[in-house]
């Protein structure tokens, strides 16, 4: 049994199916691995769009500013998204960003291609 084999094998899903969680319009992505931000984020968009939430805040958090320009990068170029900035201070200030969507009713339905 070689190490990848023993760390494996332990490990087991917690659960039999997704868990599905209620679509809010805040997001903390310190629960996430770097790695993991874009995809989530962009869920995340997608998610809020089709409940109709046109505006959300991802808290990305102060740090080195690493995942806010990750998140930003991602903002600049979602077709999804009308507008971001800088929570207020007592949202997060710079460690928040405020993002403005345009809905899936307002934009005549989904946009993604096929």
């Amino acid at each position: 049994m070689n190490k990848s084999d023993r760390d494996t094998r332990g490990a087991q899903e917690p659960f039999e199916e997704p868990v599905i969680l209620p679509t809010e319009d805040v997001l903390d992505l310190h629960a996430f691995a770097p790695k993991e931000i874009p995809s989530v984020v962009e869920e995340y968009i997608e998610q809020c769009r089709e409940a109709e939430i046109a505006e959300v805040r991802l808290i990305h958090g102060k740090g080195t500013g690493t995942q806010r320009a990750v998140v930003r990068h991602l903002l600049g170029s979602h077709s999804g998204v009308i507008s971001f900035t800088d929570a207020p201070p007592e949202a997060g200030g710079w460690g928040a960003t405020i993002v403005r969507l345009r809905t899936q009713k307002a934009s005549g339905g989904s946009d993604r291609s096929a």
